[in-house]
């Protein structure tokens, strides 16, 4: 990947990142809660979004390391969900909000390109252009549905389990890096066929 190439999808990367937060912070608004509001962070202005390990650092070191995983994140949206109408259901209406979010980018940019190369009228540029936001999207959504602190995952595993499988839900907070670093590097190659087979269904593009 080229410098200009790493620039870019970071630059895709963020974006995406900061609509997956606002998502939160607009699910939370509907069952409730208006913190994320008060504190304007339901703005699109990625400024007021980001985490420079976790929207730069972190994807740098991915792109030019060669893991084969990008990645990153925002500064999370503040939720109370003490403010929720159900906190159990709120919960896990927020954490998925920010998947779907992701999902839904995918899904429009992705049946973009597939209409686009089917006329022939796609150029080349525009093509890597659309994959690189459909690819880094189909990421974040398969990542953030892992249940590994501070993944959305989690949360909705947390928010299901009764308190009998809290000794689960504190391995995993005490032990999230290293079970993160764990799946990156021993699980994410069996989940990313399944990523790419995603990225063909709604393209019709084949890698």
């Amino acid at each position: 990947m080229s410098a200009l190439d790493s620039i870019f999808y970071i630059i895709v990367l963020i974006l995406s990142v900061v609509m997956h937060e606002v998502a939160h912070g607009y699910a939370a608004l509907y069952q409730g809660d208006k913190t994320a509001k008060l504190l304007g962070r339901l703005s699109p202005n990625p400024i007021r979004h980001l985490d420079p390990i976790g929207s730069v650092l972190v994807p740098l070191i991915l792109i030019f390391s060669g893991t084969g995983v990008v990645f990153g994140w925002a500064r999370p949206v503040p939720v109370d969900d003490r403010n929720f109408k159900s906190r159990k259901r709120g919960m896990v209406i927020v954490a998925l909000a920010g998947i779907f979010a992701n999902l839904v980018c995918a899904l429009v940019f992705g049946f973009i390109l597939r209409f686009a190369i089917s006329s022939g009228s796609a150029s080349i540029p525009f093509v890597s252009i659309l994959t690189t936001i459909v690819i880094v999207n189909l990421v974040l959504a398969l990542f953030n549905l892992m249940p590994i602190p501070p993944l959305d995952g989690s949360k909705v595993l947390f928010a299901l389990l009764s308190e009998r499988f809290s000794n689960i839900r504190n391995f995993l907070e005490r032990y999230a890096l290293f079970v993160i670093i764990f799946f990156i590097i021993f699980v994410w190659p069996y989940v990313a066929p399944a990523l790419f087979s995603i990225f063909r269904l709604i393209t019709g593009i084949s890698f």
